[in-house]
């Protein structure tokens, strides 16, 4: 293993392929940080600014919410630069864990994120368990636990539904926590029931996941008009999810109009992964997390109805 990365101390990690430290990952790196902080803050302001009580509660929601869309993007991050199986399928520490993530590995970053976003949730349904708080707990383990499966699942040693479901997983965490700070007092299920946006949303997020998992680590997809493989079928679904979207915004339409003209972006942008993925099947770049930032940005386009 590489000195650089100080992985090369106790016997080696199964399955590890180290990613390239470049300076985008660098520079992702230090955003990321500032991310923190600025969730961090606005979580500070939120429980500070709250003249009603509550302010300690409110506070930590507006940080998960902060934490799980920072935690979404930094697995778009592993992803992008070749680091998904760069602690290899040991879960969910290694031994020097904390060292890696200050040398800028940006999945052992990931890991300890993905810890501060549990730690976060169990504080909450300590402090005030209800109906958010607790199916924002359980997902967070549930999530945790098919985090454990997509290694597995890059390792070629599980199936792509194990990554396709973590995918979904990630999102119902944030949709929880931000519908519960938007919009408290609402029941996120009913809430989630009568959303017929995210439910499309969420379909191509999942299939997404799937054809991230279905590929294989480093591996490419090919260029194709009729699918031959499963992963290009995948993609195919995938693809259809993506336009289903856009015909559900647009349907719905004046209701979400951010959402939708993300949404049509978004068909483009994936083209452009697509292609990225199979130039570099191991490290496609920035792409992918700039493909998970349109998501991202149209989910709160739909719960904040931004117009």
């Amino acid at each position: 293993m590489s000195s650089m990365t100080g992985k090369s101390a106790g016997p080696p990690l199964p399955h590890a392929v180290e990613g390239e430290r470049t300076g985008e990952v660098r520079a992702i790196g230090r955003l990321i940080v500032a991310f923190l902080l600025a969730a961090t803050l606005a979580g500070l302001w939120e429980g500070a600014t709250r003249h009603q009580g509550g302010g300690l509660v409110n506070g930590l929601k507006a940080s998960e919410v902060g934490f799980a869309m920072i935690l979404i993007l930094l697995g778009s991050v592993v992803e992008g630069f070749g680091y998904g199986l760069s602690l290899g399928t040991r879960w969910p520490y290694t031994r020097n864990i904390a060292v890696l993530m200050l040398r800028g590995d940006p999945e052992a970053t990931h890991r300890l994120v993905a810890t501060l976003v549990g730690l976060v949730a169990l504080a909450l349904a300590i402090l005030s368990p209800g109906i958010t708080t607790i199916t924002g707990l359980l997902l967070v383990v549930i999530t945790a636990l098919f985090g454990m499966g997509t290694l597995y699942v890059l390792a070629g040693r599980a199936p792509a539904f194990v990554h396709g479901t973590h995918g979904l997983l990630a999102y119902g965490v944030f949709l929880t926590y931000l519908v519960g700070l938007v919009y408290p007092g609402v029941d996120f299920w009913t809430y989630f029931g009568a959303m017929g946006a995210l439910h499309a949303l969420l379909l191509a997020v999942f299939l997404g996941g799937m054809t991230t998992g279905q590929r294989g680590f480093g591996q490419t997809i090919g260029p194709f008009v009729q699918p031959q493989k499963a992963s290009q079928w995948t993609v195919a679904a995938h693809v259809g999810a993506a336009l289903l979207l856009v015909a559900t915004l647009g349907w719905l339409m004046p209701a979400y109009p951010i959402a939708f003209y993300l949404a049509v972006g978004q068909v483009a942008v994936g083209f452009l992964l697509f292609h990225a993925v199979n130039l570099k099947p191991k490290d496609p770049g920035v792409i992918v997390a700039f493909h998970q930032s349109m998501v991202l940005l149209m989910s709160l386009a739909i719960v904040l109805q931004w117009h």
